[in-house]
């Protein structure tokens, strides 16, 4: 498997699905920023309907309305249906994501945890789901929400370094510095420290700079 991250806003991406899980599906895309998103749903829920608004087409398309699809997640569709809805969308050369059928899908949907421009993914491709979403959980408690305002900060920092004259392997030095200063658990508050220059610098009073 190759973990990649891929910017939704640029890509064309299709979900089909009728239920629930199609529900979730959408909120998953629409948070990782899908901007050209299209679903479709042949028998849609008054949830999936009241979630997906104008972007609803209340059919099940061929594979030639597909065409220019890059990413194609199938949701909650029962057998037979789901193959035939797959083999539409396998025909329009998009990468194919269908959810618990590991015979029929190209990729696999990670657990994902966000803070911020932070994006953490969890895999397990496809063997153990459930598993992958515990260690989301674990992986939470360590890297809570005020990692959002950390790795904007260190943003900043970066470009004020580069434009300092650091080269990468400072950068990466530097930013190390700063990690450790802030501490990896959400409950460790580092002292506050005064920093110039290059150097990294700590959070004031141990909250989020």
């Amino acid at each position: 498997m190759l973990p990649l991250s891929l910017d939704l806003a640029r890509l064309r991406v299709v979900l089909l699905g009728n239920g629930t899980a199609c529900v979730s599906r959408l909120h998953w895309l629409e948070e990782a920023g899908a901007a050209e998103l299209a679903v479709y749903a042949a028998a849609p829920s008054s949830a999936l309907a009241a979630a997906a608004g104008e972007r609803l087409r209340r059919y099940w398309p061929q594979s030639e309305e597909l065409r220019g699809a890059h990413l194609i997640f199938i949701a909650d569709i029962a057998e037979p249906e789901r193959s035939t809805v797959a083999a539409s969308a396998r025909e329009a050369g998009a990468i194919l994501h269908v959810e618990d059928d590991p015979t029929l899908t190209d990729s696999h949907a990670p657990a994902i945890l966000r803070r911020g421009a932070l994006t953490i993914a969890i895999s397990t491709e496809g063997a153990a789901p459930a598993a992958a979403a515990e260690i989301k959980r674990y992986l939470a408690a360590s890297i809570g929400p005020e990692w959002r305002a950390r790795i904007e900060r260190l943003r900043t920092l970066r470009q004020r370094w580069r434009l300092a004259g650091a080269d990468v392997a400072t950068v990466r030095r530097l930013t190390a510095a700063q990690i450790g200063r802030y501490g990896w658990r959400k409950d460790r508050h580092p002292t506050a420290a005064n920093d110039r220059g290059i150097r990294p610098e700590a959070e004031k009073g141990g909250g989020s700079s």
